[in-house]
């Protein structure tokens, strides 16, 4: 049954179940509810973006910590080398001195040996006279001087 207003009949389905201005006002509360719907999921969306804001803000805050911790523990650990390795230097230096002073005692007894057989041949009276201290090898008066080296004499 054809309409004489010259309406399809999509129209007059339209116009069955309800007027313009019912289908209007049920349009504008669905776009109101979608609105509504959009703001409520943009408002979570910013929350989210928020928090994990302020997660990486803490983060960064937790990482700046432990980096000045780890830079504080990593000086420390270099002053304490640094200190052990001139302290090393001097050791080195003491044991070359002493080396030295072992090998002009052995030098001497060498010479004390060939020439007046103290060892070979006995005990001398040698060592046991106090005014000879030029032929004891041990009152060399340098034997009584201290080693001295510092950190300063050697470069790293």
């Amino acid at each position: 049954m054809a309409s004489s207003s010259g309406t399809s009949s999509g129209s007059t389905l339209i116009h069955n179940s309800g007027s313009e201005e019912d289908l209007q006002a049920l349009m504008d509360l669905r776009k109101r509810k979608r609105m509504i719907s959009n703001r409520e999921s943009a408002r979570r969306s910013r929350m989210r973006k928020q928090q994990h804001l302020d997660e990486l803000t803490a983060q960064v805050a937790q990482l700046r910590k432990d980096n000045h911790q780890i830079i504080t523990s990593v000086n420390f650990t270099t002053q304490q080398y640094m200190s052990i390795e001139a302290e090393n230097s001097i050791l080195r230096a003491q044991v070359g001195e002493l080396s030295h002073r072992l090998h002009s005692l052995d030098e001497i007894i060498t010479v004390l040996n060939a020439s007046n057989g103290v060892f070979g041949a006995g005990v001398s009276s040698t060592f046991t006279e106090p005014n000879d201290s030029l032929l004891n090898p041990l009152n060399l008066s340098y034997l009584s001087q201290p080693i001295m080296a510092t950190a300063d004499m050697f470069q790293y």
